[in-house]
C-alpha cells in the first residue's frame, strides 16, 4: 500500500522569522514567566506568613543576584505582557492591521516594556534601596 505525502502545515522552519510571529511567541514565553512568577511571589507571601527564619531564606533567596536578576525578568515580562495585550485590545477594535502600524505597534511594545522595567528598576533602587 502507498502512502501519499501529504503537505506539512506551516512551521518555523518553512516560514521566515517575522515580528509577529516572534511577537506571539514571546507573548506566550511571558505568559509563562508570568505564572512562574506568581509561584515566586507565592512562595515570598507563605514565607513571610510562617516566621522570620522562613522569610530570611526566602529574602536571601530572592535579594541575592541570582533571585534579583529572576525578579528583572519578571517585570520585563509583566510589562511585555501588558502592553502587548494593551496592543491586542487595540487589535479587537480593528485598528492598526495595516502592516506599517503593525510594525511601529511591535517597536513600541518592545520599547515601552524595556522603558518600564528599568524605570521600575531605577525606581526601586532609588526610593526602596534593592
Amino acid at each position: 500500500m502507498h502512502t501519499k505525502q501529504r503537505p506539512l502545515s506551516p512551521h518555523l522552519q518553512v516560514y521566515r522569522p517575522q515580528i509577529t510571529s516572534a511577537m506571539s511567541i514571546c507573548h506566550r514565553i511571558s505568559g509563562v514567566a508570568l505564572a512562574v512568577g506568581a509561584l515566586l511571589l507565592t512562595y515570598w507571601l507563605v514565607a513571610a506568613a510562617a516566621g522570620p527564619e522562613a522569610y530570611a531564606g526566602a529574602q536571601s533567596l530572592l535579594g541575592g543576584f541570582f533571585g534579583k536578576l529572576i525578579l528583572f525578568a519578571f517585570t520585563l515580562a509583566l510589562f511585555y505582557h501588558l502592553c502587548n495585550g494593551i496592543r491586542h485590545l487595540v487589535w479587537d477594535t480593528g485598528h492598526g492591521f495595516d502592516m506599517p502600524n503593525v510594525y511601529r505597534s511591535g517597536y513600541a511594545v518592545m520599547i515601552a516594556a524595556g522603558v518600564l522595567t528599568v524605570l521600575v528598576w531605577l525606581l526601586a533602587l532609588i526610593f526602596g534601596g534593592a
